[in-house]
């Protein structure tokens, strides 16, 4: 083992847990080292692919991407995608391992502990830095005895931990204090300081509830993150963050229902991006709206409850009067099996057996089958010539007369499917809209102009976010916890 190593915990989810891996991994490779970013346990169904066919985190490979490093399946272990409010699919170093309800996963998880350090010892080797990010609330004592991703880590590796707190939402001082009671002595002895995130107004006003969290914890405030304009540009995790991807107020009205499960949504992010796109997520209980040029359906990590969520907010007839009014549909992943004739799952892959009818808007079905398929890919759009890059994740197997107008070609293999007037398509691709010549040709289909490319913007938010971290912590001295 060679890495230093650093664990950060929050006092809750969403307290920029992930966004101060990915900012540190990117400060930290600037100044020469090798970073690898490592979370034991993350409950996503936003996925990335792994060079060797694993899946991980989209949190994790965006901290990967930060660090300049190859995604590894080292890097997330355990990835729980849930299914239903208390069944998830676990996936074990990128591979499926089979479905588990909440207290039939609480059994399993010491049995996974092993797994997760050898996955961090052997990124240890390797690295210089490895910033370990903890999940959710880093004190919550009824899930203690079971721990693998928050102090049962920090324990079983002996890590240094960095505390979060999250300003904005109020509370800060309750929450940091409120840990401290709960952890046991040997677990605050761990805790090396606070960080104070999210943060906005005179750092000279916060300096008595510093000073108060010192009296009360002996930790030390080691600085206030400030708010991340940066952040904005970067893909959100959870799904809790959709209501902040919404586009601009551009004359092209893009509606995308948010179903259950849904996936992968930051295949959006470049289209929120474009100034002449008005991206509209659609809750519950909205309709698509009259004036949408086109409904865009994503993947969702279970499609026949989606189909049927669909149905039930009445969204399925709202797409048949959109294309009447001779507007486009695109589905990706599971939105693209949501728009064939039916959804077969004869073996129960992703809920009880049975089948589900779709939209009848492309001639294709599909059958749900136990492989899942994790590839890389680089294809060309058949419509514009375009050449597209990203990934498929997906366990759905489509056929049908409609495949015989395939979308896009995979090294000359026909992929996915386009209705003979052209204004419905789908694929099982995902980040097909991270290609500017590809979206510069979609939209202009829909005749609109895409923004002229500059440079790319995840790259320039990841510098910027690593520009502010720089400027609010003492670098030299985070690292010199790390060991």
């Amino acid at each position: 083992m060679t890495a230093r190593r650093l664990m950060v915990l929050g006092t809750g989810s969403d307290v920029g847990k992930s966004l101060l891996v990915a900012g540190l991994a990117r400060a930290y490779a600037r100044r020469g080292l090798t970073v690898a970013p490592f979370k034991a346990q993350n409950m996503s169904n936003n996925a990335a692919v792994t060079a060797d066919g694993g899946e991980i985190g989209r949190a994790q490979a965006l901290q990967a991407r930060a660090a300049g490093v190859p995604l590894s399946v080292d890097m997330n272990p355990v990835l729980l995608k849930p299914e239903t409010d208390i069944d998830c699919q676990v996936v074990l170093r990128g591979r499926v391992l089979g479905r588990q309800s909440a207290s039939a996963y609480q059994a399993l998880k010491p049995t996974l502990r092993s797994e997760v350090v050898a996955s961090l010892n052997r990124l240890s080797a390797s690295h210089d830095l490895v910033l370990i990010e903890g999940a959710g609330s880093g004190a919550e004592r009824y899930l203690r005895p079971q721990d693998i991703s928050n102090m049962g880590l920090a324990e079983a590796a002996d890590l240094p931990v960095v505390l979060l707190g999250d300003e904005s939402r109020g509370g800060v001082t309750a929450a940091v204090t409120g840990h401290h009671r709960l952890w046991t002595e040997a677990e605050r002895a761990r805790v090396a300081g606070v960080i104070v995130t999210k943060f906005r107004g005179d750092p000279a006003v916060f300096a008595p509830a510093a000073a108060e969290i010192r009296a009360e914890t002996g930790w030390p405030v080691l600085g206030l993150l400030r708010w991340s304009e940066a952040a904005r540009a970067l893909p959100e995790e959870d799904s809790l963050g959709l209501g902040r991807r919404d586009g601009r107020a551009g004359r092209l009205v893009i509606a995308v229902p948010e179903l259950p499960r849904i996936a992968n949504f930051d295949d959006l992010d470049p289209l929120a991006a474009e100034p002449e796109v008005d991206l509209r997520w659609l809750k519950p209980g909205q309709p698509v709206p009259g004036d949408a040029d086109a409904v865009i359906l994503l993947g969702s990590k279970t499609t026949r409850p989606a189909l049927e969520a669909l149905r039930a907010e009445g969204w399925d007839i709202d797409i048949r009067a959109h294309l009447r009014r001779g507007g486009h549909v695109l589905g990706l992943c599971a939105g693209y099996q949501m728009l064939g004739r039916v959804v077969r799952d004869p073996e129960g892959i992703e809920g009880p057996p049975g089948e589900t009818p779709g939209l009848g808007l492309l001639d294709i079905e599909t059958v749900m089958t136990g492989d899942k398929r994790l590839v890389a890919v680089d294809a060309r759009d058949t419509l514009s010539g375009t050449r597209v890059t990203g990934y498929e994740i997906h366990a759905g197997r489509v056929s049908g007369p409609g495949t015989d107008r395939p979308w896009l070609r995979l090294d000359g293999q026909p992929e996915g499917a386009v209705s003979a007037d052209g204004r419905v398509r789908g694929s099982h691709v995902h980040g097909l809209f991270g290609a500017d010549g590809f979206r510069a040709a979609w939209l202009a289909a829909m005749g609109a102009t895409a923004a002229e490319a500059g440079p790319d913007r995840v790259e320039a938010a990841l510098d910027r976010l690593a520009d502010e971290i720089e400027a609010d912590l003492d670098l030299d001295a985070l690292l010199a916890l790390a060991r």
